[in-house]
């Protein structure tokens, strides 16, 4: 086996073995410890990725487009374990969880971190599929676990319309492998990454236009894009606050990682139709639709939670643009967003337990109660608003260049959505820590060092990207076509 398959395994291996080995363990302090450790090995394995890759088979592929993605995942997987160990505990000693009910949240993280992990490396579009049916349903379990009326009714709404969303990827899929076995023949080399690409100009340009439509559907409920958006908001402000800081950070990430995936098939067959204008349709009205909504929420995890869908929205509008300028983008504005939207909902969590609330009226003047985690808050803001020189303004700002450099008439709504969305969450952000304090006044147990590794990093890309990411980013950009 070579170093790189090691890795590889290993990023597959350890989170499944954490899974058993969690589901037997009641004492939540030692589960906590381990799903850490665990997390913290599938990072440090994923990390070699980058020495050595492996060779690829039928099932698995690292390559250009998925490697720093796949360390990514891990990376904000171990952060996120370290928050919610201190989160959850806080949970714990408030009577708002018991251990009959975190019997198996533990073991559902890691099978939640398998499952994206495994639709990353997949090379096999059925396994994929899978894998993200997976992922989807660990958290449908995770959003449910206070089961009260409310989060009963969000899992059951994010199950409902996953299925859904899922049930038209698989036909989307379906349909992929109709269009390639008419060129490649029966077998797993028709439902095969790396060789869909090499082969897709001779696939029958009509089955691929049918088969994006389902999966661009399908896989774009899960990334959240209006109007197939209605679970994201509930699934957030229901579920616990880690899993929140997943689902924005990584899992719509990873849909849209799968959607990607298909749309290089489509941009190597010249016949067929060009995805871009159906992504940058649905991608400027989940902007626009999400900006407005942000002004009308009164609970911070759903604001967040349009936040998201707003941010999605531009990245599938620069996708949708396609070239190299809106791809790297694009690209760029994924990874920004995971880092920095899982750092908000760090500090959105301990907000919410040192306050006693959700609701935005009953939570103000956090820098005077509660400083740090007041100014971590404006911080995460503003770098989520594309305030200079956070990593997120370079990567809006290339987006918003590249198009009214090649369709200027597209840059007026884009330029409103994003307005219209700052303006909302500056307004937001003026209640919650200044002013007048309100609410309670609980100690701070919070679980600094994720916000701060997560905000650090996004204020350092904003200055300069190492010429190794600019370098892969401009090779993956080339690709999308």
């Amino acid at each position: 086996m070579s170093f790189g398959s090691f890795a590889l395994t290993a990023v597959l291996l350890i989170p499944v073995s954490a899974a058993v080995v969690l589901a037997l363990i009641a004492n939540y302090n030692i589960s906590a410890r381990i799903n850490v450790l665990a997390a913290m090995a599938t990072f440090l394995s994923a990390a070699l990725l980058f020495v050595d890759r492996p060779p690829t088979t039928s099932y698995l592929i690292v390559d250009d487009m998925n490697t720093v993605f796949i360390v990514l995942n891990t990376f904000v997987g171990f952060t996120t374990s370290v928050f919610s160990a201190s989160y959850i505990d806080h949970e714990l000693e408030s009577g708002k969880l018991t251990p009959t009910y975190l019997r198996f949240y533990h073991a559902m993280y890691q099978v939640l971190l398998f499952g994206m992990n495994l639709a990353l490396v997949s090379n096999n579009i059925g396994l994929m599929w899978v894998a993200i049916e997976l992922a989807t349903l660990s958290t449908v379990l995770m959003v449910g676990i206070y089961r009260t009326p409310q989060a009963l009714e969000a899992a059951w709404k994010y199950f409902i319309l996953g299925s859904v969303g899922i049930a038209l990827a698989l036909y989307g899929t379906i349909l992929i492998y109709l269009a390639a076995q008419g060129a490649i023949g029966e077998g797993l080399d028709a439902m095969a990454w790396s060789v869909l690409v090499k082969r897709a100009a001779s696939f029958d340009p009509a089955l691929l236009n049918l088969a994006f439509v389902f999966l661009l559907l399908g896989y774009g409920t899960k990334v959240g894009l209006a109007p197939l958006h209605a679970w994201l908001p509930d699934a957030h402000a229901e579920g616990p606050t880690p899993i929140s800081a997943v689902l924005s950070g990584l899992l719509l990430n990873v849909a849209l990682f799968a959607l990607l995936r298909f749309k290089m098939v489509m941009a190597a067959n010249a016949k067929a139709l060009a995805p871009g204008p159906l992504m940058v349709t649905m991608g400027l009205v989940s902007l626009i639709f999400a900006a407005f909504m942000l002004y009308r929420r009164r609970d911070i995890k759903r604001m967040f939670a349009y936040s998201s869908i707003e941010h999605m929205g531009i990245i599938t509008f620069a996708f949708g643009m396609g070239g190299p300028i809106a791809n790297f983008a694009g690209l760029l504005h994924m990874t920004m967003h995971s880092l920095t939207k899982s750092g908000i909902f760090f500090a959105v969590g301990h907000v919410a337990q040192v306050k006693g609330t959700q609701q935005m009226a009953g939570i103000r003047g956090l820098t005077v109660t509660h400083p740090v985690l007041g100014w971590t808050l404006v911080i995460g803001v503003l770098a989520i608003s594309g305030v200079p020189p956070f990593g997120i303004f370079m990567s809006e700002f290339l987006v918003v260049t590249s198009t009214f450099s090649r369709q200027p008439w597209l840059a007026l709504p884009l330029i409103i959505g994003i307005l219209l969305a700052f303006g909302a969450l500056i307004l937001r952000m003026q209640g919650l820590v200044f002013g007048e304090p309100t609410g309670s006044n609980a100690p701070d147990r919070a679980s600094l060092v994720p916000l701060f590794a997560h905000f650090g990093l996004v204020l350092a890309a904003g200055i300069f990207i190492p010429p190794l990411f600019v370098a892969w980013f401009q090779t993956v950009a080339a690709m999308l076509g």
